[in-house]
């Protein structure tokens, strides 16, 4: 499974807007420009987070976008439903044909492979996303040999 770019994107965006939290509000123009992302696609994402209920947008003086909800209360889940729509490996679940549909006896287990796939996201909060990863090996990877030996740890 590999995420659209436009999740992708989201991610690093509300990533992004998390470091604003407690400080000046931003704008999209601003997350563009950190983020290296295209304004016009910063743009439609903000529009997307907006209607999820995930970023704010405030007009006025001192007005701009904030996060809608502390950081931590907002999940890898949550960001991804957003753009993505609900989590789901497969078409079946969401009622949809298939050529197999009538035999299939995996169909019943794919809500409880869902749920954890979508617990497993909801475990992430945006803190962790937005803030500066810890010195070690690549996160999302578990250490080499080598990288175990060197450190004195074993798995």
């Amino acid at each position: 499974m590999r995420l659209s770019n436009l999740a992708d994107y989201a991610v690093v965006t509300m990533s992004a807007a998390a470091r604003h939290c407690g400080g000046e509000r931003t704008s999209a123009a601003e997350l563009a420009a950190e983020t290296g992302l295209p304004a016009p696609t910063v743009a439609k994402l903000v529009s997307k987070l907006s209607a999820a209920g995930l970023l704010r947008s405030v007009r006025g003086a001192g007005g701009g976008l904030q996060l809608a909800r502390p950081a931590a209360a907002i999940t890898l889940a949550d960001i991804i439903e957003a753009v993505e729509g609900p989590i789901a490996l497969t078409q079946c679940v969401e009622g949809d044909e298939c050529v197999v549909d009538h035999t299939c006896s995996v169909k019943p287990h794919w809500p409880i492979v869902n749920a954890a796939l979508r617990g497993a996201l909801a475990g992430i909060p945006l803190t962790q996303l937005a803030a500066d990863p810890a010195p070690g090996p690549a996160a999302g990877r578990a250490p080499s040999a080598r990288e175990t030996t060197l450190s004195g740890t074993s798995a």
